[in-house]
Parts: structure tokens; sequence; C-alpha cells
């Protein structure tokens, strides 16, 4: 869970000009260079034993994103925390400066079950920028409620979709739908999943959730399906056979 997420930071950073990829002292770093902080990256990378080493593994990062002048975020999958720095992280965060933002329960699946109903036809086609990237990012800032140039900005880059394989669903040739996997640690890891409101309950972001993992799957080969739940989303997850593995809490400056 933790290697995919990871991986996924690590294509949309590897595609920037001022992208960055740096291994410190027990920390990752993954960053876009970009407005939007989600993309500015920190993860652990090794179990925090103890308070102490958490806040050491804050502050790492804390000094490379201000160097930078960059808004940033951390993301935590929770079970790499031992007990008290555990019970006592959103507190530590908090001190040295990062709100809690939101806490998403990690989901794997293996395999992922079958349809309990029958998915809606519609077209899908992989973005590989032009009006497909125009489309993936309008659905995206529309859904996840972030400024169209923010999410423009991210992904800029045509390189990005090389590995950042990415679908839209179209509906007599409007755009409704979007979904993203990223193969990397042990699996693959789904991504920006998401439906216009007014064309939501219709099946199409699982119709191309399934379209982009069929494609994972003869590029790849089988495996686990890693990803991380937004409440709206969960009851289609556990549907579709995945189930919580851990949680991953993000913070932001």
């Amino acid at each position: 869970m933790a290697e995919n997420l990871r991986e996924s930071f690590r294509v949309i950073a590897r595609s920037r000009q001022g992208g960055e990829v740096r291994e410190l002292r027990g920390v990752s770093i993954a960053s876009a260079g970009a407005a939007f902080q989600m993309f500015n990256t920190a993860f652990l990378s090794s179990p925090v034993a103890s308070e102490g080493e958490l806040e050491r593994r804050i502050l790492t990062p804390a000094v490379h994103f201000q160097a930078r002048g960059l808004e940033w975020s951390y993301w935590v999958c929770q079970d790499w925390l031992s007990s008290r720095p555990n019970r006592r992280a959103r507190k530590v965060f908090e001190r040295l400066g990062l709100r809690h933002a939101v806490d998403l329960p990690g989901m794997i699946a293996e395999p992922v079950a079958p349809p309990v109903r029958p998915l809606p036809e519609l077209e899908i086609r992989r973005v590989d920028g032009g009006s497909t990237r125009d489309a993936f990012c309008g659905i995206g800032s529309t859904c996840f409620h972030v400024p169209l140039p923010w999410f423009e900005e991210v992904f800029a880059s045509r390189t990005v979709w090389e590995r950042f394989a990415s679908y839209v669903g179209y509906v007599d040739g409007d755009p409704v739908s979007t979904a993203a996997v990223v193969a990397g640690g042990g699996g693959v890891g789904v991504y920006n999943v998401a439906t216009l409101p007014g064309r939501q309950r219709c099946g199409y972001g699982e119709a191309v959730m399934r379209h982009a993992l069929a494609e994972a799957r003869r590029e790849h080969g089988a495996g686990r399906v890693i990803l991380q739940s937004t409440p709206a989303g969960l009851g289609l997850y556990e549907r579709m056979g995945f189930r919580a593995v851990t949680r991953v809490s993000v913070y932001t400056t």
C-alpha cells in the first residue's frame, strides 16, 4: 500500500521539469513543485517506533519544502506507526505546523469481484494529452473541489500519462467519468476515480475503473489491486471485493 502510493506521486513528480524525487533518512519525498500542496508530498519510508522519531521525520521534509517555498502534505499509512506515536500523531503533526486533512481507508482486493449488475455502455478513451487531458482535469477539478489551473499544472506534461495510465468515459460524446492506475509496489493502484455530479449512480465510475484495471492486467499481469477510498466510494469498493487493511492519514500545511 505505502509503496504503491509513493510510486503514484513519484510518477507525477518525475514528469515535471520542477519535480523532485528524493530519499532522505526515513522519509521519501515526491514533489511536483506545484501550487496544489497535495502533490508536494512526503511519506514515511520505514516504520516509526517513537514519538521523537516521528518528530524528526516531520521536520526533515519541512526543511526541504520551506527552502523551496512550497506548501506540502504528508501521507501516512497508520500501521507504520507503533502504538504511542500512532495515538499522538495528530497532536505531533499539528504542533509542527501541519493540520489533519483527511483519513482514507487503505483497501486491497485479491482479486476484484465481478460486477453485481450490468455495467453501462460508454466510450472509454485513454488520456494522452489534448482533449482527453482537458476532460480528465475538468472532471477532477469539479469532483475533488480543486481549482482547475492547479489540476492542469500538475498534469501539464504529456509524459505523465505514460505511467499514470488514465481513462475518461464518454456518454453521447460528453466526458462524464475518470479513473487512473499506477503499477508499483507489487500491485496496481487505482486513483482519480470520479464522476461528474448529475451523472453519478449510473455505474460510469465503476465501468471506467474496471476498464482501467483490465488494461493494467493486460500490460502488467494479474495481482493485487490497491486504493484509498473516499466515503462516497466505500460501498462500491466493498461490493467489488476490496477490504480495508490500513488507514491513510493526510496532513497539510
